[in-house]
């Protein structure tokens, strides 16, 4: 039985991790700021981002891409400010959340389709790209709650958690960024699949949103591992200095006044024997 340990903890809501240069970047979401921590535990805020910072990524340059929940805008760091790199709110219909930027610098963009947290009822939604020079359109359509995303070492697949279909769904990606051949990847009932990462024999981690669990599934619905947390999972990642480790975010809710009243949110970290492979 794998065990986790405590990395580091009072956040209010940690989404979207991303390792890079010995460091796990991060979105404390309700705390509205981006976050650092390496493996020693100690943490930092790379910027604040006033209407929820989501997903992750970065242009080719290194220039670092955030989305901005929700205004439904894609922000580029820039000299240590903010400015717009994308507008997506003419397309997204509610506020985005997850992202993978590929190795072009195109940014694929979920988004909720429907007001989560006033309970409305759940509908679907599209998939957004924003090219390099901010350019944005739709690229996938008929998903309910795209959500965490990643994309095969190869470049030519794209598979994304649809958290309301509870099943992950894979594309084929064309030359220009386009999708196609839109295809069921694995089912995950009895999990909501919220964020996830790929390892190098093409199988997936899977946070799932509403249940205490973090479990490792293969093409075509084989799950091969789990691993009990004490809260709920939102998110995952594997990163580390060979790949090998498994970043787990947790917290006891996603609502944003839950999570101001109770900062509840934790990075827990474990060892696994496959590393990570693909983006982000």
């Amino acid at each position: 039985m794998r065990t986790l340990k405590t990395l580091t903890d009072g956040l209010l809501f940690p989404e979207g991790p991303r390792w890079r240069e010995g460091k796990l970047f991060f979105s404390d979401m309700h705390d509205r700021k981006v976050k650092t921590v390496d493996l020693s535990g100690r943490t930092g805020v790379v910027c604040e981002v006033p209407n929820r910072p989501s997903g992750l990524g970065w242009l080719p340059d290194g220039r670092m891409l955030v989305v901005s929940m929700t205004d439904r805008k894609l922000l580029r760091l820039e000299n240590g400010s903010l400015k717009e790199h994308a507008d997506l709110s003419r397309l997204a219909p509610y506020d985005c959340n997850d992202m993978v930027v590929d190795a072009k610098g195109r940014a694929y963009v979920g988004n909720f389709g429907f007001d989560l947290h006033k309970s409305e009822k759940p509908r679907s939604t599209n998939l957004l790209m924003a090219a390099p020079d901010g350019q944005v359109r739709v690229v996938a359509e008929n998903l309910m709650f795209p959500n965490g995303t990643v994309i095969t070492p190869d470049g030519k697949t794209l598979i994304v958690g649809e958290s309301f279909g509870a099943r992950l769904s894979a594309f084929d990606i064309a030359p220009d960024g386009s999708l196609s051949n839109q295809r069921e990847w694995a089912k995950t009932t009895p999990f909501v699949p919220d964020g996830i990462c790929l390892d190098a024999e093409g199988a997936i981690w899977v946070s799932g949103a509403t249940g205490s669990t973090v479990i490792r599934v293969k093409e075509g619905g084989e799950i091969t591992e789990q691993i009990k947390v004490a809260t709920d999972t939102f998110a995952c990642m594997l990163g580390g200095p060979d790949r090998k480790t498994l970043f787990v975010l947790t917290a006891e809710s996603s609502d944003p006044e839950q999570c101001r009243n109770k900062p509840t949110g934790r990075i827990e970290i474990t060892e696994v024997e496959v590393p990570g492979a693909g983006l982000p």
